[in-house]
């Protein structure tokens, strides 16, 4: 089992995003949850993948297939429940917000 397979599908969600490099705020609107929620979902992500920074964190996503790293997750597909998915080959795609890769340095 790798790690990114003891994620769950909100803590795959708000690593995709940081990858898309939004910030706590932006992913707390995307989510329409509070930034605590956020770096919850943050620090859980971190400790199941053995990273420490939002670069680590984004490179790991990076490293896994980008925007569809989570394909690959358990049995290949997010639960139909979270509301949540992309096919393979699309990039995520957030109104107002813009899916052009980067890294903003944060604290969690």
């Amino acid at each position: 089992m790798q790690p990114r397979d003891r994620l769950t599908a909100k803590e795959i969600q708000v690593a995709t995003l940081v990858w898309q490099g939004l910030t706590n705020k932006d992913i707390a609107s995307v989510l329409t949850t509070s930034e605590q929620v956020v770096k919850n979902y943050l620090r859980t992500a971190f400790d199941k993948l053995g990273v420490w920074t939002r670069l680590e964190l984004a490179l790991y996503v990076a490293g896994h297939g980008g925007a569809n790293w989570h394909v690959q997750v358990g049995n290949g597909l997010l639960p139909a429940t979270t509301g949540w998915s992309i096919a393979a080959g699309e990039e995520p795609q957030f109104p107002g917000i813009a899916a052009t890769p980067s890294v903003r340095s944060e604290r969690l």
